[in-house]
């Protein structure tokens, strides 16, 4: 479903970037550079999951796991296929998610009051940013598994988050454990440490925006997890970097993207690769997405298996501390740089 611009019904549900970002829009020089030119637009690698399935033949099965592991070592980015997660799931999710963001901007502002998710849920643009690099020009549902868990059908957008959460969660797990059975790690790690009530959902809108190829929808990134499940519109908008070039995703309406977080990279001692992307926004085409995050317990600590390792060992919370440090003063992401020993 693509959904076009209609300026008197965006009004009061927009938030008020415009208003907060007055000054940062009026800048008349951005530093671009070549960002801003149109890039190639490629197919991320395609994995059947069927091919794990009961009666699938073995040979089947060790190639699928090796296409995840690959996929995974050469690209950081895939799709999956036959994964688990209906179309009518994804379809009513998509429409719940819509229906939120319809809401009026002064409504979703207070998530905690109506929403009963927990207070700081509901984001929009970069209140950091010192320049338009830095600024999306987007509104989120950052959401604990937590407020969702145990709705009992009493809410229909909870209970449909929750029905998501639940076959997204078993698929990263799936995932999870076969990355890590390839590093020599234990397979009961993920079970152990990611368990729902670290994990996130976050739903995303990409409002249009006015000022298209001057600031980004979401600004470029690597995800602070072990691995994200993101299901996206067809609208398009997601990029990413592959052998030191930007390109963008061509969406596939029947397939789920995974993509390598921080946490992994370092655990797998580079073996697993985080991968910088993007979202661009659009001038006339509003973009939806949701997006899992399988993270683990704050105290969980991050360490190779492999000497020497190219990371120190740390928590998951030291991590998220220190991104969230340079973000206040730098007003952008480090990440595992800082790690590095």
């Amino acid at each position: 479903m693509i959904h076009t611009l209609n300026q008197s019904a965006n009004v009061a549900m927009d938030p008020p970037f415009h208003e907060a970002y007055k000054s940062l829009l009026a800048e008349t020089a951005v530093d671009r550079g070549g960002d801003a030119v149109a890039v190639k637009e490629w197919e991320l690698p395609v994995v059947d999951l069927r091919r794990l399935r009961d009666g699938a033949e073995v040979g089947e099965v060790e190639q699928c796991k090796n296409d995840i592991i690959r996929a995974s070592q050469e690209w950081g980015f895939f799709q999956v296929v036959n994964h688990g997660v209906s179309s009518e799931l994804l379809g009513k999710m998509r429409a719940k998610q819509i229906e939120l963001f319809k809401q009026p901007f002064e409504r979703k502002s207070k998530e905690d009051m109506f929403l009963n998710f927990s207070a700081g849920s509901y984001r929009w643009g970069t209140p950091t940013a010192t320049s338009l690099t830095q600024l999306s020009w987007s509104e989120a549902f950052h959401v604990s598994l937590s407020d969702i868990l145990g709705s009992n059908g009493s809410d229909d957008l909870r209970s449909t988050m929750e029905e998501f959460a639940g076959k997204v969660s078993r698929l990263a797990q799936e995932l999870a454990e076969i990355l890590g059975e390839n590093l020599g790690r234990s397979s009961k790690f993920f079970v152990d440490n990611c368990v729902p009530s670290t994990c996130y959902l976050r739903m995303n809108r990409y409002p249009p925006c006015s000022v298209p190829g001057r600031v980004f929808g979401l600004m470029p990134h690597t995800d602070s997890d072990f691995l994200t499940i993101l299901h996206q519109d067809q609208v398009g908008g997601l990029e990413l970097v592959k052998d030191g070039e930007w390109i963008a995703v061509k969406p596939n309406p029947e397939a789920l993207i995974i993509n390598i977080g921080d946490l992994f990279q370092a655990w797998s001692n580079d073996v697993y690769k985080s991968v910088e992307h993007r979202v661009v926004t659009n001038s006339k085409l509003e973009r939806f997405s949701i997006a899992y995050f399988l993270c683990p317990w704050s105290e969980t600590v991050i360490k190779s298996k492999c000497e020497p390792g190219v990371y120190r060992r740390f928590s998951f919370r030291e991590f998220r501390n220190q991104v969230q440090e340079d973000v206040r003063k730098h007003g952008f992401k480090i990440g595992l740089p800082k790690f590095v020993l």
